[in-house]
């Protein structure tokens, strides 16, 4: 029998994990699952908070993935590539061996509103629509200068910064990387010059340190691990 030639897209939303599996000759997909069969928890300790342990995101990767793979019948071999697209906004602190640090704080909580608005002010409107092409407002690097601010012994032990999708590829394949893609939406990234926005990070006192390493967005963020490929 020929072998296949699959592509494995993974969704992380903050409800579900998606995974589809397409024939890479044709585009047609070839399998699809969803896990859990109920949504994620969403913790929501205080009024305009919302938080999901990273975790689950990547336990429910392995069972989407697993019961995509059952159905199509596929052989982990036949999967040339995964892409991974995932919720926008929320914030993964780890620290230098990978662990997560502090429950991610998502999309929708709303806690960092008045820390990214006092950056815009400290900014400029026109710096913020020209080089970030919005507000800081309630944006992934906010949080991080919240959590710098209310939970200074969790912070001090961050080694990486991470959106949800980097979480995941870090658990993929060891690697923290993130795209200019990401820091976009996470409004890390300077459009005008091309680069990690310095301008914010000083203003939000964040050290660039904790940015992971940018690669190209369609790039490659690195090669699954085997233990990861076993989970």
């Amino acid at each position: 029998m020929t072998a296949r030639r699959l592509l494995l897209g993974l969704d992380v939303g903050s409800s579900f994990v998606k995974a589809a599996l397409l024939d890479a000759a044709s585009g047609l997909r070839v399998a699809a699952a969803s896990s859990p069969a109920a949504e994620m928890r969403i913790d929501a300790p205080f009024p305009g908070w919302a938080e999901q342990d990273p975790r689950d995101w990547w336990l429910n990767v392995g069972h989407a993935t697993r019961e995509a793979m059952r159905e199509s019948a596929a052989r982990p071999e036949e999967v040339a590539a995964i892409g991974i697209s995932y919720q926008m906004h929320g914030l993964v602190l780890v620290d230098r061996e990978g662990q997560v640090l502090r429950p991610s704080i998502i999309w929708c909580d709303s806690r960092a509103v008045e820390t990214g608005e006092q950056a815009f002010e400290e900014l400029g409107r026109i710096n913020c629509f020209a080089r970030l092409l919005n507000s800081p407002g309630n944006f992934t690097a906010s949080k991080a200068r919240w959590v710098k601010e209310h939970e200074p012994d969790v912070f001090a032990r961050a080694d990486k910064m991470l959106l949800p999708g980097d979480y995941v590829g870090l658990r993929m394949t060891g690697r923290a990387a993130t795209t200019a893609c990401g820091l976009s939406e996470a409004i890390l990234w300077d459009y005008l010059d091309h680069r990690v926005s310095q301008d914010l990070l000083d203003v939000l006192g964040l050290d660039p340190s904790l940015v992971p390493e940018v690669v190209p967005t369609f790039g490659n963020q690195g090669e699954l691990t085997a233990p990861a490929a076993g989970e």
